[in-house]
């Protein structure tokens, strides 16, 4: 490929990628709720003392596990070791470090001390695996359709006009995670469609490897992906699938080192979590750490219900099912229509099944944002697939759904626990009065209106550079 081409053909991956981490790494969100608190005070402490026991923080969070006397993170690590270098990168320039700010919950210094580490962290690790998700679900749009704008329409739809959005700005594990396995997806299906196998093979294991260490419900989750590898391998020669099976299983077992050292220099086994320790959540000690049977009714609180619904924060994905449905009925697609189909329904029925299923203090439904990953291969099935009408009612959807997580991601993604209709009781209201965080109104000392307008000045300018882009790639030769 000539390489003017070449550059052309970057154009579009590299603006989609600076709007999605420009657009994640923006706004912000409460430093001080505890799941995101317990990951950074978790990571402060290995920092600064060389130990994940958070004693002098306990009373800053209600996540955590008791052992021994001593309280600990009570979540998977993985979100927590991705912080570490960040913050010690943020504890060497500004010469602040923990014991400089009182450990008392809702002290204003504690606050910023939280916040800017958040930040950071949140800039160079969920942002970019989101972004990065979102190229590479553009990626495989394009080739599964034909159609770059199909690739865009469901990138754009899994980045922006979801929840991923508002939650890759937390430092949860939910986006993240979905980000992976997102990349995971693309992957197999690079690797299996005439790549170079050994490479995504390897890029596979880690991204659900990985996955696994920040979430480790990634195991039911990504259990999809890896089967329709298996499948797509199936008729190949025997030396050739194993040794891409041995790449995979070794780029899985590379991620999940870090998982076992930490487990092992913190509980003295590579398989005891934090989970087992939990204080105050005795709804964890049900089933498999909180892990039963899914309910109807739950399942319909977190599809449909105005508390929790997925409709209600992303209703560009109820065009999802009939992009999968058209996957599905097409033979040389069937086995990614059905990957898609499983991927989404076994996200449900694991938030279903989960005995906090309705996630706290929560926008959406958390625990099922996996589903996310796999219903947005459906979003560039359906416009690939959709005629001038439905591309207009699909426009109109995403654009609604991007408005929407703008809001939300502006004035708040974790919604307080008690509005039976957070999206119209909370979170618009907040966002007109202005009750938002953006980088500038935070750190800076504007208006969060001024800080509003500078990001949608340069997501105009992202935007209006990726329409270029995209009109320059259908005019190349």
């Amino acid at each position: 490929m000539p390489t003017g081409e070449a550059r052309r053909r970057w154009q579009v991956p590299a603006l989609l990628f600076a709007l999605v981490w420009l657009s994640c790494t923006w706004f912000g969100s409460w430093a001080f709720n505890p799941n995101s608190a317990t990951r950074l005070l978790a990571a402060t402490a290995i920092v600064e003392k060389g130990n994940a026991r958070i004693d002098e923080f306990a009373d800053m969070t209600i996540d955590k596990a008791l052992f021994d006397g001593h309280f600990y993170m009570d979540k998977a690590p993985g979100m927590t070791l991705m912080a570490l270098p960040w913050v010690a990168l943020t504890n060497a320039v500004t010469g602040q470090v923990s014991a400089d700010v009182p450990h008392k919950l809702f002290d204003p210094a504690a606050e910023d001390f939280l916040r800017l580490r958040m930040r950071v962290a949140v800039a160079f690790t969920s942002a970019i695996l989101t972004a990065l998700a979102a190229v590479a679900l553009l990626d495989l749009g394009t080739g599964l359709t034909g159609s770059r704008v199909a690739g865009l329409f469901g990138a754009v739809g899994f980045a922006l006009g979801t929840t991923m959005w508002g939650w890759s700005t937390t430092y949860f594990g939910h986006a993240p995670t979905t980000a992976l396995l997102a990349i995971a997806i693309w992957a197999v299906w690079r690797g299996t469609s005439g790549g170079p196998a050994g490479r995504y093979a390897l890029t596979a294991g880690l991204a659900l490897g990985w996955a696994v260490v920040i979430e480790h419900t990634a195991v039911l989750t990504g259990a999809p992906v890896a089967l329709w590898a298996l499948w797509r391998l199936r008729g190949r020669e025997p030396d050739r699938v194993g040794r891409i099976v041995a790449l995979t299983l070794a780029g899985g077992l590379v991620a999940a080192i870090p998982l076992f050292a930490y487990n092992l220099a913190v509980f003295g086994h590579p398989f005891q979590t934090g989970y087992s320790g939990v204080v105050g959540f005795e709804g964890m000690k049900q089933g498999l750490f909180g892990l039963t049977y899914p309910k109807l009714d739950v399942l319909w609180e977190i599809l449909g219900g105005k508390r929790r619904g997925m409709v209600w924060v992303a209703p560009v994905l109820v065009l999802a099912p009939f992009g999968i449905w058209t996957l599905l009925r097409d033979p040389a697609k069937r086995d990614i229509g059905v990957m898609a189909a499983a991927g989404a329904v076994i996200a449900f029925l694991y938030h279903a099944a989960y005995v906090y299923w309705d996630g706290g203090n929560s926008t959406g439904p958390r625990h099922a944002l996996p589903a996310v990953a796999y219903l947005a291969i459906g979003l560039a099935a359906f416009w690939s697939g959709a005629n001038r009408f439905e591309k207009w009612l699909g426009g109109g959807f995403l654009a609604a759904s991007v408005a929407i997580n703008l809001a939300i991601t502006a004035a708040e993604v974790q919604a307080p626990h008690f509005y039976p209709a957070p999206i119209t009781q909370h979170i618009i209201p907040k966002f007109l009065s202005g009750d938002i965080r953006t980088i500038p109104n935070e750190f800076w000392g504007w208006s969060p209106w001024a800080g509003l307008g500078i990001w949608l000045a340069l997501a105009a300018l992202l935007t209006t550079a990726l329409a270029v882009a995209l009109h320059r790639e259908k005019l190349s030769p």
